[in-house]
């Protein structure tokens, strides 16, 4: 006779858990096991997973860091969990994202069904007209400095379920392993990486933050995604004093705003000149700053988004990285088929604003696949020109072979 069980958790809503996880996938975690290595054992894995989670003796593995490098110079830890570990925290996540959803903020984007980065940077663009300034805030490694005590406070004000509390100290606590196998006890923070962390880390920035802006100045509004966050003001001098308030909430809260980041922008267009400072700033990928735009009224200057400077630069070093050049055994459509796929997902994001500039960013692609054909044709060898003019013609026998040609056409640049 089977015992009862501590917690009363589906089998059903593990199996979801393991069909998301599957279609994220990811790389393996500190015991190496990958997707398809789970799947291979796949029944018993998730029964034994069930088994743990429901009769409390669910243990998290140590989440495996692995450091990205950083557009500053800078590393970003991110943590890799076990595949247990990302299906358990999917669990968590299907269970408790409904029941937070209609408390979250509408001035909040980022990881909520039916929301997109997308989303955020439209409404910032549509405030910035309305309002001329801007307070771009960065909080200081905030997936590294979330206060235990305080995210506890507020799972448990909206917890569900008796485990959850115990299983979200447990990932909280959880240590990390680093790249030479050490373990590193956690404090604070949650790791950025988690399955539960973009949910967690809403959650706590709705009570610090959203909450607290929606009280105390309600009349500005603001976009958050995660912890990208971006407050508009009508007012230098107003912007100054939500600035001090919102850095006394931050350290009330355990966060701090970074000094050096965090700044105020003038929304410099057609009816607002003269002012000294900043008028420029980067949000999600794309840059807000005074730029000549068409209207009913005719070429006048807007306050508009469009694809970053650092978005093109991560584009031309993952272009570069191809290595194309060395690629003289493939064929044109072979190399099309690789990178239309990658090509795609930029034009899809960055084309969403200003998408000339984001064609032009597109444009060193060309110039990649000239360098492939001056070195698999001998004939354009010693002529830039002519594998350009080679390009060209291909390009017009066969728009549509690369993803960023197929717009090239219809956009004037």
């Amino acid at each position: 006779m089977n015992k009862p069980k501590c917690f009363a958790i589906s089998k059903q809503v593990v199996w979801d858990a393991w069909l998301q996880v599957k279609r994220n996938k990811g790389a393996a975690g500190v015991d190496g096991m990958t997707i398809e290595k789970y799947e291979l054992n796949l029944k018993d894995n998730l029964y034994k997973l069930w088994n743990r989670m429901s009769s409390g003796s669910y243990f998290p593995k140590p989440v495996r860091t692995v450091l990205i490098p950083k557009d500053d110079g800078g590393e970003r830890r991110l943590g890799i969990p076990s595949i247990d570990d990302r299906i358990a925290q999917t669990v968590f996540a299907l269970l408790l994202e409904p029941v937070l959803e209609p408390k979250f903020s509408d001035n909040s984007f980022g990881f909520r069904p039916g929301r997109s980065a997308h989303d955020a940077v439209k409404r910032a663009s549509d405030n910035c007209r309305t309002y001329g300034y801007v307070i771009d805030l960065d909080i200081e490694k905030f997936f590294d400095n979330v206060e235990h005590d305080l995210l506890l406070r507020a799972v448990k004000k909206h917890a569900t379920e008796p485990w959850m509390m115990l299983y979200v100290k447990r990932w909280l606590e959880s240590p990390s392993q680093n790249e030479d196998g050490s373990l590193t006890v956690r404090e604070r923070g949650t790791p950025q990486g988690g399955v539960a962390s973009p949910l967690l880390a809403n959650l706590f920035l709705h009570y610090a933050f959203d909450a607290w802006m929606e009280k105390t100045i309600p009349t500005l509004p603001f976009e958050r995604y995660v912890d990208d966050i971006i407050v508009h003001c009508k007012s230098r001098k107003q912007a100054d004093h939500v600035q001090r308030l919102i850095k006394q909430r931050l350290e009330k809260c355990g966060l701090r705003m970074h000094p050096t980041k965090t700044k105020i922008v003038f929304c410099k267009n057609q009816w607002r000149q003269d002012i000294t400072g900043p008028v420029k700033f980067d949000f999600l990928g794309f840059t807000f700053q005074p730029r000549h735009c068409l209207s009913t009224q005719g070429l006048l200057t807007g306050f508009c988004p469009a694809i970053s400077s650092r978005a093109q630069k991560r584009i031309r070093v993952e272009c570069k990285s191809w290595q194309l050049h060395n690629q003289v055994f493939a064929s044109l459509n072979e190399i099309a088929r690789k990178l239309n796929p990658i090509i795609r997902g930029w034009y899809n994001y960055y084309s969403r604003f200003s998408r000339s500039l984001c064609l032009k960013a597109l444009n060193f692609i060309d110039n990649q696949l000239i360098k492939w054909l001056r070195r698999k044709y001998l004939r354009y060898a010693k002529h830039k020109i002519r594998a350009s003019r080679a390009l060209a013609a291909i390009r017009g026998r066969n728009p549509r072979l690369f993803a960023h040609w197929e717009t090239r056409s219809t956009c004037k640049i």
